[in-house]
């Protein structure tokens, strides 16, 4: 017989069971990998990794390690005694490539640079996909103009020539292109956009940047930001990287580092708009700068980094040390006793992500074991980085596909992009009717100078190309004058080895010559990285040009026959000897994988040139500082001994092969309120026999301050193409944001006053047309 239910302790058991019920179904949802999970919300994802982390898996997430193909590169050639049997170990003492790729497996590497190839890429992502939590690797790369550091891709004009281009949307272009190249290698993260602002022209890194003007800088670091990152959703966006914050382009010396001694006026006037507007843009890195800024490294700078940067402007991305800079912080700047006191420092002064090396793992946990760091501190940089992974999507798709990469790389579009920026890119100095020249009156042509043909053209941060993925400025000019002799004599590509008897058989061929044609300039290529005069770490003490290139002009102009110079390098070179004497002076930075063909194009008149200078170019050395937008009492007293206080030539200057008059320079009124505008017009028109493409710029003076202004700022700018006689009516508006500063308090404002509108061809106060308005609060 069955015993008799109790109906009251019955409903107890039931709900008993249901709570249980209830109880392991939380459990077994609690236990779901969220983070593996591409429907949940970004966010939930970053905290379910967050909370499945080691401290060890956390800080390794914070490291980056060079590429396992860099380091034997770069072993290769040390000596026997630095070697030690095994190649990573010259590169991180104590070290060896398993150790680098067993900490992969093990989930304690965050990030690598340097790996130039889809198959390492690939291989390091399957070394992560092993480790406990396979959480992928972000792979950095410099690509500064094209992922032209990596082999096998579009090779762009560098970025000076991009800003003598005066174009935001092809800024924009490149970008996308580039982001699309390096994803089709598995690389996720660019070190671009350099957006310091150029000051020095001993800087070996000016040609890396925008220019010198702010403006400029500001609008084309923007498009890059946008052009490379997109919506950072989808598998052709890259993470840009807002660098070198800050100061490093006016370093008090010209060398690459060396301190940086600014106001915080010159700071939040020059140097600091670029960077918050990046911000603004959406960029998500930013990188610190080598040197240190007034006083403090930038590396464990808080003011910079916590304060205005995360303070101020509200960046939500990571901060990325520069090459060893927290380590510099103990064996440089000696503002840390031991480089575990480095890393301390910079963590807590707002670092996310070390670069690179081996001793961060170790030292990092042993601050947070021992109460210094908290780990909820490492905690926030861990979620900035995640967030950055799963945003790209490379927890779904960690690898990238050899068959697809071959056809987005160097594709047809790209090919005619690079084309076209190197096209708008060189800039046409000086011109006395020698140029655009006539190949049925030059027959004889001699062709010589160290840039003549040599890959040099494709500039810094470029590898070695294939020959059919270069074209130099001598195959460039056969091409454009396939009837003519074009006669080469070899100089080499090193200006400080050349030969005095070469530089003696260009000028004997120079006088059997119709024509004679001298490249000339600086050396780049970082395969020869001792042997380079320009790019990174590459300063010099004088802006002349190196070795026997200056006798090498002289001696072939002494021929008397017509004699044109052309250009290649990354800083501006004080030609004062050429600009006086040579009839023809063209400026091609660093023009690319195309860059022959266009420098050619524009000799030989195919394309009408239409660049403008965004870096002044001064006569010498002793002219430095020389900056359009200098204070007015700057050049008050003049150089003694008949030396000119002018430069070469100014910011903003370029010739066309046709000519434009700018008239009825307009205002829509003559005073203005706080929140009003004034517009401005001005009619532009082609007045020779060529179509053509001028870029108009307004610069704006406020004529009298409270503290003292420059005396003119670059505010907007048109590009304009024109047919031969056509006119047409530029506008531009003006609203108060661009009248303010900062006033004896360090507070923005605009004051009441006289504002001169300046609107010309140039930065040059003969070029430009002039009106006035009063601005009233």
């Amino acid at each position: 017989m069955l015993p008799k239910l109790n109906p009251v302790l019955l409903m107890k058991q039931i709900l008993i069971l249901m709570t249980l019920g209830i109880s392991l179904c939380a459990c077994r949802q609690s236990t779901e990998v969220v983070y593996k999970n591409p429907d949940a919300p970004i966010q939930q994802r970053v905290e379910d990794l967050l909370s499945r982390m080691t401290l060890d898996e956390k800080v390794g997430q914070m490291n980056q390690f060079v590429g396992i193909e860099h380091i034997r590169a770069n072993s290769a050639v040390m000596t026997e005694d630095e070697l030690k049997n095994n190649t990573a170990n010259a590169f991180y003492p104590g070290i060896t490539e398993k150790d680098v790729e067993q900490w992969t497996e093990q989930g304690l590497i965050g990030s690598f640079l340097h790996v130039l190839t889809i198959e390492e890429a690939n291989y390091l992502q399957g070394l992560a996909m092993k480790s406990r939590l396979q959480i992928p690797i972000l792979f950095g790369i410099d690509a500064i103009h094209g992922n032209a550091n990596a082999p096998d891709n579009t090779v762009y004009p560098t970025n000076i020539n991009l800003a003598c281009s005066f174009d935001t949307l092809l800024a924009y272009r490149i970008a996308r292109q580039t982001a699309a190249e390096m994803r089709a290698m598995n690389m996720h993260w660019t070190f671009n956009p350099n957006i310091e602002v150029a000051r020095d022209a001993r800087w070996g890194r000016v040609g890396e940047t925008f220019g010198e003007d702010p403006y400029l800088v500001t609008l084309l670091g923007v498009q890059s930001v946008k052009g490379y990152q997109g919506n950072l959703d989808s598998a052709e966006d890259v993470l840009a990287c807002l660098k070198h914050f800050v100061g490093g382009s006016e370093p008090i010396n010209g060398t690459n580092g060396s301190p940086a001694d600014l106001s915080e006026r010159t700071l939040r006037e020059v140097f600091f708009p670029p960077f918050e507007a990046g911000v603004k843009a959406g960029a998500m890195s930013l990188m610190t700068a080598h040197n240190e800024l007034n006083g403090i490294p930038c590396h464990s700078n808080e003011w910079l980094m916590a304060e205005v940067l995360r303070g101020e402007w509200q960046f939500p991305g990571f901060v990325v040390s520069d090459w060893m800079d927290i380590e510099h912080l103990y064996d440089l700047h000696a503002t840390a006793e031991n480089l575990k006191e480095a890393f301390y420092q910079s963590i807590m002064a707002g670092m996310d992500m070390h670069m690179h090396g081996i001793h961060w793992n170790e030292l990092v946990t042993e601050l947070v074991r021992e109460g210094r760091i908290p780990e909820s501190r490492i905690d926030v940089s861990v979620r900035r980085i995640l967030d950055i992974k799963f945003r790209l999507g490379l927890f779904e798709a960690p690898y990238a596909d050899v068959e697809t990469s071959g056809k987005i790389r160097l594709s047809a579009d790209h090919r005619a992009t690079a084309l076209e920026a190197a096209r708008n890119g060189i800039v046409l100095l000086k011109n006395d009717g020698l140029l655009p020249l006539d190949p049925a009156r030059y027959k004889r042509i001699m062709v010589t100078g160290i840039n003549a043909d040599d890959e040099n053209i494709l500039g810094d941060w470029s590898a070695s190309a294939k020959p059919e993925n270069v074209t130099t400025i001598l195959e460039g000019i056969r091409m454009l004058a396939p009837d003519a002799d074009v006669t080469f004599v070899d100089q080499g590509w090193d200006p400080r080895n050349m030969s005095a008897d070469k530089v003696a058989e260009a000028a004997a061929r120079a006088r059997q010559s119709d024509l004679n044609i001298v490249v000339a300039g600086e050396y780049m290529m970082r395969y020869r990285w001792a042997d380079r005069t320009d790019g990174e770490d590459t300063d010099r003490s004088d802006i002349d040009l190196v070795g026997l290139q200056n006798k090498l002009i002289e001696e072939v102009a002494a021929s008397g026959k017509p004699t044109v110079l052309v250009l290649v390098n990354g800083r501006p070179l004080g030609v004062e000897w050429a600009a006086q004497h040579l009839p023809a002076i063209l400026e091609a930075w660093a023009p690319g994988m195309y860059g022959g063909q266009a420098v050619a194009e524009i000799l030989f008149g195919a394309v009408n040139p239409s660049a403008k200078l965004a870096v002044t170019i001064p006569r010498s050395v002793g002219q430095l500082q020389m900056i359009y937008n200098h204070k007015p009492s700057q050049y008050f007293h003049p150089y003694a001994a008949g030396k000119l206080s002018t430069p070469l030539y100014p910011f903003g200057h370029g010739l066309s092969y046709t000519t434009y008059r700018y008239d009825n320079l307009t205002l829509s009124a003559h005073e203005m309120s706080t929140d009003g505008a004034i517009e401005v017009s001005v009619d532009v028109t082609n007045t020779g026999s060529r179509d053509g493409t001028e870029i108009v710029q307004l610069y704006l003076r406020d004529r009298f301050s409270s503290v003292t202004r420059p005396v003119k700022e670059l505010k907007d700018f048109a590009r304009v193409t024109l047919k031969a006689g056509e006119s047409r009516t530029v506008s531009f508006r003006i609203t108060s944001d661009k009248l303010a500063f900062y006033d004896k308090k360090m507070k923005r404002i605009v004051e009441d006053g006289e504002f001169i509108v300046m609107v010309g061809s140039s930065s040059a106060d003969e070029d430009l047309l002039k009106e006035s308005f009063e601005y009233l609060q």
